[in-house]
């Protein structure tokens, strides 16, 4: 199954439905603390990854133009340790990330300027939004290598999903599994709210579809 294809499929599942089916499997993949800063969209495409690291006394800050190898319906996922002090996404980059079609932006960090981001129609997930700069804070140390965000492994190609509720990774060796656990979890989902809206209890609902089971993990 090509990019486009699971990344359309994803994109139609709710991240709560992937997050059970990775609970079902025992995988992880929920990335904790990281919120929707603007109204934009739900998304799903693969990771181009970025680390950055705070500065030290030999080497200066760089901010990073990586934007120029990510690919149209990618979404950028950058490690900026947690730090809720100082920003690596800003305008500029909301804005040319929109004009060349980048799906979306996920930070373990700050954001800033998301009044731009949301008047270009470009989504964004972040820990916090603060609007001083990091430059001269921090420097960017690898592009399109794996990063750890809330104990999760993300390596570039990997799947990314967002929306409401957060953000979810699901590795590219694992997704078709997930994706297929995912769509069955939200089937069933629906069809317990469809025979509850017909009369059936919901208690007796959830019964009569498994519900308590639908992401407990396989023995």
């Amino acid at each position: 199954m090509d990019d486009h294809v699971m990344a359309e499929r994803l994109a139609a599942l709710p991240t709560a439905a992937v997050s059970d089916a990775l609970d079902r499997l025992g995988l992880p993949g929920s990335l904790l603390g990281i919120q929707r800063q603007t109204t934009s969209g739900s998304v799903a495409g693969r990771a181009f990854t970025v680390r950055y690291e705070p500065v030290d006394d030999e080497q200066g800050g760089t901010v990073g133009d990586f934007l120029d190898d990510v690919r149209p319906g990618d979404i950028v996922v950058i490690d900026n340790q947690g730090r809720p002090d100082c920003t690596v996404w800003g305008g500029i980059m909301a804005r040319v990330a929109a004009g060349r079609g980048i799906a979306g932006t996920v930070i373990n960090g700050a954001c800033r300027d998301t009044a731009t981001a949301e008047a270009v129609g470009y989504p964004v997930w972040s820990v916090s939004r603060f609007m001083r700069t990091g430059k001269d804070r921090v420097r960017c140390v690898a592009v399109q290598e794996q990063v750890v965000v809330d104990s999760v492994r993300i390596a570039p190609g990997d799947y990314v999903v967002a929306d409401a509720d957060g953000v979810v990774a699901v590795s590219h060796e694992r997704v078709e599994e997930v994706i297929a656990l995912a769509e069955d979890i939200e089937r069933v989902e629906l069809e317990i709210v469809a025979a509850a809206l017909e009369g059936t209890s919901l208690a007796e609902a959830r019964r009569a579809f498994a519900y308590h089971s639908l992401q407990r993990r396989a023995v």
